[in-house]
């Protein structure tokens, strides 16, 4: 059931170039991002106000990468 999935994904990523395939890797770095933090949280619910920063951050990053990727 994924396998047409992700060729219609792949397809549509080399019909963009890299642009597609930034976005592609900025959505997959944003879901590790929010898998790792949701997971750390949950074993230190003490922390979570750092762990919120920090994942905010690197969101942050990921997708100014991805816009630098699409606008160059």
């Amino acid at each position: 059931m994924i396998t047409p999935m992700l060729a219609e994904t792949a397809a549509a990523a080399a019909a963009v170039g890299p642009a597609g395939l930034a976005a592609i890797g900025a959505g997959l770095g944003i879901g590790l991002i929010g898998m790792k933090a949701a997971e750390s949280t949950g074993r230190n619910p003490s922390a979570f106000g750092k762990v919120l920063t920090i994942s905010i951050l690197f969101a942050a990053l990921v997708e100014g990468v991805a816009f630098v990727a699409i606008f160059v």
